[in-house]
């Protein structure tokens, strides 16, 4: 398993804890749009002490193969962060499966980024790592992440009920998965 993968246009990688100012960018960037859609996070998330051992932290999961976040750039622009794409939950065993994270940039949204990032992950779920079940959720409002799904050939299980609290409320997850060949 590599730490740097390539598509087309971009550029997928574990970030070391020394690219904390770059995560702390894309979030601060976005961070209206993502807390529409996840948990609270503290003012702490929000400072670069944070990120530097959320990445150190991140990438040792990754040494030890139970999650895979990368960090999405366009080719050449290694300055700016697109997007973060993730596997984790990651299941060995009878399992062979692990959930599908991601989030991007609204700056970069209608280029098929997401799509572009996420199929390269998928790849890597499939082949480098043998997983033979992938999920995601998106929350019932959430339309673009829904079409997303759907374009990268997952399908609808099911609703999970009161799945995570966001700003107080318990909120319903569609779940989707898609198997391997």
């Amino acid at each position: 398993m590599d730490m740097k993968y390539e598509t087309e246009r971009l550029a997928l990688e574990i970030l070391p804890d020394t690219k904390a100012a770059q995560t702390l960018k894309f979030y601060l960037d976005n961070r209206e749009l993502f807390e529409e859609y996840e948990p609270e996070h503290g003012d702490e998330f929000y400072t670069e002490k944070y990120q530097k051992e959320l990445l150190h932290c991140e990438y040792q999961m990754a040494v030890n193969s139970s999650l895979f976040r990368f960090w999405v750039y366009e080719k050449g622009n290694l300055g700016q962060i697109v997007g973060t794409v993730s596997l984790q939950n990651i299941k060995r065993g009878a399992f062979q499966s692990c959930e599908l994270g991601y989030k991007f940039d609204q700056r970069f949204w209608g280029r098929g980024y997401a799509k572009e990032s996420i199929s390269k992950c998928l790849w890597i779920a499939f082949q480098e790592l043998g997983l033979h079940r992938v999920e995601a959720q998106a929350l019932k409002g959430n339309l673009h992440s829904k079409k997303l799904l759907y374009r990268l050939g997952f399908e609808p299980e099911g609703v999970r009920r009161q799945n995570v609290k966001i700003h107080g409320a318990w909120r319903d997850h569609e779940l989707y998965a898609l198997l391997s060949g």
